[in-house]
């Protein structure tokens, strides 16, 4: 973890290119207490201790399925399982777990450090609880993932690939027909994969959502926002970050200040979360 100030930012944007129904605005100065926040999202690795040290079993495994990429389901697994019809690129796959990623026969193999996935924000907490930790709030997340840069686009600035390099593991090519994987990357990458912000802290724009712990809402409240946590109550839980599924035909959301949400108890191959905590003594 890395021990941040806290402070005063810029939250929010008004880019153009952003998705004003999320909320996503207005920008307003929130100020922050210090905290701590992972520099990495939770991986395979870490989140394999605690369910041997508990015996946790996440909401996939006892409700008996997640959202798997149809890309990444075998073809018979794929027929067979529904999908939604909104985003029919989703196959709700019965036996797809944080172990099971794809599906039944499939295994983590080496992405050990990859982030953990299938986990609801109920697992998420669940863990923390267990590491003694805590979800970051909405505004810890988006100071922690903007790295200092005041109102950029990206961690690293306002363009996405600059000098032609990469720094993010998103879809690459045309959605959802063919990923190029030219970062590198079809599906998950490794936690501490590109470089990281001015923070320290690694891929908080695409590879996994990251849960937060706040209810979701469009209405920041007056000023002055002091750690503001979010509605006391709601149906579905903040994510931030984007995912390797992203691409801006249709999901531009791995901008540092997109947002959007899903139930407490949703699961999916391409959300995870990371960590944050209060200093000792705070």
């Amino acid at each position: 973890m890395v021990l941040l100030p806290g402070g005063e930012f810029l939250m929010g944007t008004t880019d153009s290119a952003g998705y004003p129904g999320d909320g996503e605005g207005p920008v307003r100065s929130v100020r922050l207490s210090p905290f701590l926040i992972d520099t990495r999202a939770v991986t395979n690795e870490r989140f394999a201790a605690f369910v041997a040290d508990t015996g946790y079993r996440t909401e996939a495994e006892r409700l008996g399925w997640s959202y798997v990429f149809a890309g990444f389901v075998p073809g018979a697994l794929r027929r067979e399982s529904p999908r939604p019809d909104r985003t029919p690129w989703w196959c709700a796959v019965s036996g797809a777990t944080w172990e099971s990623p794809e599906g039944p026969g499939s295994t983590l193999g080496d992405r050990d450090d990859h982030p953990v996935v299938h986990v609801s924000w109920n697992d998420a907490r669940a863990y923390c609880a267990w590491a003694g930790m805590r979800l970051p709030t909405e505004a810890e997340w988006e100071y922690a993932a903007r790295g200092g840069l005041e109102q950029a686009r990206y961690p690293w600035g306002d363009q996405l690939d600059p000098d032609g390099g990469y720094h993010c593991n998103i879809w690459r090519g045309t959605f959802p027909a063919k990923n190029t994987a030219a970062d590198g990357f079809r599906g998950t990458a490794p936690v501490d994969a590109f470089a990281p912000n001015n923070f320290g802290l690694y891929n908080t724009c695409g590879n996994v959502w990251e849960w937060c712990a706040d209810w979701w809402t469009v209405d920041h409240g007056a000023p002055p926002l002091i750690d503001p946590r979010g509605p006391k109550s709601g149906s579905g839980k903040v994510i931030r970050g984007g995912s390797h599924m992203c691409h801006d035909s249709y999901c531009f959301r791995y901008r540092v200040a997109a947002r959007s949400a899903n139930t407490p108890d949703s699961s999916s191959g391409h959300a995870g979360f990371r960590c944050a905590a209060d200093p000792a003594g705070s």
